[in-house]
């Protein structure tokens, strides 16, 4: 590799809206996100999944009709 060209890589320091702090490797000293792993709701769990028919379940279901 070249020497010089390449960017100064060391650890860095992110900071989370929710409060949440934690050191990962970065170009920069200081990084601020809005969301990270401890307030997403993929990883807290608090994210619902709600189960929808299809097209043709809805047409069905909105128009009485039986299968």
């Amino acid at each position: 590799m070249k020497k010089n060209i390449h960017p100064n890589y060391g650890k860095a320091r992110v900071s989370c809206v929710c409060g949440e702090t934690f050191e990962t490797g970065s170009t920069k000293k200081e990084l601020r996100v809005e969301i990270c792993s401890k307030c997403h709701p993929f990883y807290t769990g608090s994210q619902r999944m709600i189960e929808t028919g299809g097209r043709a379940e809805r047409f069905r279901k909105k128009y009485g009709l039986a299968k």
